[in-house]
């Protein structure tokens, strides 16, 4: 919001003292030069109100200039310490089974997973979010964006087996980790959900778990199902090596849990800064009292010959 104001008010109880010597101070010049002056003023023509006028008005803008006129604009500066997050979604045919929620058994993992993931999107309104998907192969749903709500739908656009049936997770992690290395925010998370075990990856897991440990993302794994679907032993392998953590959740209410408490662990601080941008306009006045001034002492002249 702008707001105009003067940095120096005091400075026009100058024109107090201007005003007190124009009354007090009487010009005297004219008695040095020609003592007679007054009788020849006389008779021609009255000193100009103009002049006047270009006197006073040179003299207030002079004032106004001391004065120091500025416009603050006060700036808020929402300074976002956010995180980049990659959500990594398993959409392999066994995505499909059903009976994960217990009180809705007509849903798939699959959906479940999904609506867990559009709840921890809209809590983070202050980190870019991308999506990578993978079955038989991996690919990038979405890059790294602000936009929830793009993000979102995107999300909704995905189905069982869209990228096959089986279970590549090392290449769908070696995609996340290359989104995440052109990233330049100070933190990384990456957040693995699968139901299975890896059976399709042309990367070894070795290579996989080095390229892990050498990197500065947090990563996260969830394993969803019954025990013996999905390899816990190699994804807290991998949660450990990334400096994470390792879930498992076998009902859709411990995957919502799951996905809060990342959510409440992995809090975005947000720091809103004020600054106040100052417009000095001084100069303005200030050529105007010079210009009246120099036009006033010049038709003074003009008057007085």
């Amino acid at each position: 919001m702008s707001q105009f104001s003067f940095e120096y008010p005091q400075a026009f109880l100058l024109l107090a003292l201007f005003l007190l010597c124009s009354y007090f101070c009487k010009e005297r010049v004219q008695s040095i030069y020609f003592p007679h002056i007054t009788n020849i003023l006389a008779k021609r023509t009255k000193r100009s109100s103009f002049t006047l006028f270009l006197k006073w008005f040179g003299i207030i803008s002079a004032i106004v200039a001391f004065a120091s006129p500025v416009i603050k604009d006060s700036i808020n500066i929402d300074n976002r310490d956010g995180r980049d997050i990659v959500l990594i979604l398993d959409s392999s045919e066994s995505m499909r089974e059903f009976g994960f929620d217990t009180s809705n058994f007509a849903k798939d993992r699959f959906s479940i997973a999904k609506e867990a993931m559009v709840q921890f999107i809209q809590n983070r309104t202050n980190d870019r979010i991308g999506l990578v998907t993978f079955a038989d192969s991996a690919f990038i749903a979405s890059p790294l964006t602000f936009d929830g709500d793009l993000l979102t739908k995107l999300l909704s656009m995905q189905r069982v087996a869209i990228a096959g049936r089986r279970t590549a997770i090392n290449d769908a992690l070696v995609y996340s980790y290359e989104m995440l290395s052109k990233s330049k925010a100070k933190e990384k998370i990456a957040i693995l959900l699968t139901d299975g075990i890896d059976n399709m990856s042309m990367i070894p897991h070795s290579e996989v778990l080095s390229m892990i440990k050498n990197s500065n993302i947090t990563l996260y794994t969830i394993g969803i199902g019954r025990n013996g679907e999905y390899d816990a032993w190699r994804l807290k392998e991998m949660a450990d090596a990334g400096k994470g953590v390792f879930f498992e959740a076998n009902d859709a209410k411990t995957l919502q849990a799951i996905y809060a408490l990342i959510d409440k662990k992995e809090t975005t601080k947000l720091q809103d800064r004020s600054s106040i941008k100052i417009t000095y306009l001084y100069h303005f006045p200030l050529f105007v009292a010079i210009f009246a001034l120099l036009f006033f002492i010049y038709l003074k002249e003009r008057i007085e010959r």
